[in-house]
């Protein structure tokens, strides 16, 4: 992943302007470790290790993401080979209010993405 970058090139938060220098028109910090975004070692290897755990974490959710997305497209050609609706409302409803109890607002979008995943756009 790559860091955010200001307009001017310099990384978000570096405290380097355009020129090159610091805020005050000085010299800038040191380089930042790659990708940590900061030159102390212990904070550096401390974001590293975080980041292994992020990485796991993201390649379950994307695995999980996909079979809930195969699952819920059975369910729904199940159901309408049955002559049942394309949809279930209220299942969808249930759903999106698990997901904003739990989340707030941002998990009633993630339950909203979910859902489209599985059944595709309305």
């Amino acid at each position: 992943m790559t860091d955010v970058m200001e307009q001017s090139g310099a990384r978000a938060g570096s405290g380097v302007t355009s020129n090159g220098n610091g805020p005050a028109g000085g010299p800038g910090p040191e380089p930042a470790n790659p990708g940590t975004g900061t030159t102390e070692p212990g904070a550096a290897a401390r974001i590293a290790e975080i980041r292994v755990r992020i990485d796991e974490i993201d390649r379950t959710l994307i695995e999980l993401w996909q079979e809930r997305a195969e699952l819920s497209r059975e369910v729904g050609t199940t159901r309408m080979a049955s002559g049942g609706t394309r949809l279930v409302l209220s299942r969808e409803q249930e759903i999106l209010e698990r997901f904003r109890s739990a989340l707030g607002a941002d998990g009633t979008q993630l339950a909203l993405l979910l859902l489209r995943a599985g059944r595709g756009p309305l």
